[in-house]
């Protein structure tokens, strides 16, 4: 049963999560220390985070935590080591990047970062700040990977530092879990959000109450199961994502022998007999999947919907295939005034994430 608090009811009525092309101010990043996360090639993770990183502030302002504050200066100098390795196919001044102690447990923000909602401008101006983030729980994707502590605190220890309110709705919820198109509809799935091993006590109807009064929405939307290696129990992030307020990209499989074609044209399915909320069909666009990329013989969660939307860019894993082109093409026609940047994610992958789970924006507050 949904236990909101009334006064999270009230104060949030008039606020709403921004869609991630909503102007940023800026991106968190964790610097890479777990070499459990990727093992046996940890060693070749760092310099490809950097770049990635790298990459990003060139449209994005930069806020990245290192968990050992004796390797701040290190960290610094590798990323601008890499922001001259990535300035021929990346070019443009570096917005500001702020490198700082944090400590964490894992380098996978996206997750347990904070989200933010801001204030509707039709609210009244009384109701609270512009801006709020909301820490919800973390709990390793149902506790299957060690510790978890640094990481849940996180959206708190950043509040404190970057001076922005924080509440906490009570449950756990991943933000690679959820996507919103930035006017009332929000895209998730069964298989992650409705896990016994994340709100074993809530039902569907109460997990859609509390995203419908925490992110602002009315309308909340329901794919299947993830794709094959997800370790996440099916992110959102992995599978289909808003592209605009009315259109949504999806990944397909081709290949009706690979263990992702039949759970990726239930969600084609899905998408298709979708409405909006205010009741209109989406424009559903299709994105190929990459070969399936096989290291020590596990199936990695390779994916091109695992995309970051930058200022004036759009962050995209490549995978070192041809469907890379294919991908890019189909991104550079959906986001028209961005520019698709390719990041290597055959190494990163093998981590179980890619781009966007190793980034959270932190939207701009509403101007007025």
């Amino acid at each position: 049963m949904s236990n909101i608090p009334p006064e999270h009811r009230r104060l949030l009525a008039g606020y709403r999560m921004p869609a991630e092309w909503a102007p940023h101010r800026a991106c968190y990043l964790a610097w890479p220390h777990n070499r459990d996360t990727w093992p046996g090639k940890f060693d070749v993770i760092p310099p490809i985070y950097a770049d990635m990183v790298a990459k990003i502030a060139r449209f994005d302002s930069v806020r990245l935590a290192v968990t050992d504050e004796k390797q701040i200066n290190q960290v610094r100098e590798t990323f601008l080591e890499a922001a001259r390795r990535t300035q021929k196919d990346t070019p443009g001044a570096l917005r500001p990047i702020d490198i700082f102690h944090l400590p964490t447990n894992d380098a996978w923000v996206r997750d347990y970062g904070p989200i933010f909602v801001n204030r509707l401008a039709n609210a009244a101006a009384s109701a609270g700040p512009s801006q709020i983030a909301l820490d919800w729980r973390f709990n390793s994707w149902g506790e299957k990977y060690g510790a978890f502590d640094l990481d849940d605190v996180v959206p708190q220890k950043l509040g404190r530092r970057y001076g922005f309110k924080v509440i906490e709705p009570g449950i756990v919820l991943e933000g690679g879990s959820i996507d919103v198109n930035g006017a009332g509809s929000v895209l998730t799935t069964e298989s992650c959000l409705l896990n016994p091993n994340r709100n074993p006590t809530l039902s569907r109807a109460d997990i859609e109450d509390y995203l419908r009064t925490y992110l602002g929405v009315t309308n909340v939307l329901w794919l299947g199961d993830g794709i094959a290696g997800d370790d996440t129990d099916g992110h959102i992030d992995d599978l289909a994502r808003f592209v605009a307020p009315d259109t949504i990209v999806t990944v397909v499989e081709d290949d009706p022998a690979d263990v992702n074609y039949k759970v990726l044209q239930d969600n084609l399915a899905r998408l298709r007999a979708m409405r909006d909320q205010d009741g209109r069909p989406f424009k559903i666009e299709t994105l190929p999947m990459p070969p399936a990329v096989i290291h020590e013989d596990t199936r990695l969660p390779a994916s091109y919907a695992n995309f970051y939307i930058a200022n004036r860019a759009v962050l995209m894993p490549r995978f070192d295939c041809s469907q890379d082109n294919i991908a890019a093409s189909t991104l550079s026609r959906l986001f028209p005034g961005r520019v698709v940047v390719g990041v290597p994610s055959t190494d990163l992958v093998w981590g179980l994430g890619s781009v966007h789970c190793l980034t959270q924006q932190h939207p701009a507050p509403p101007t007025a």
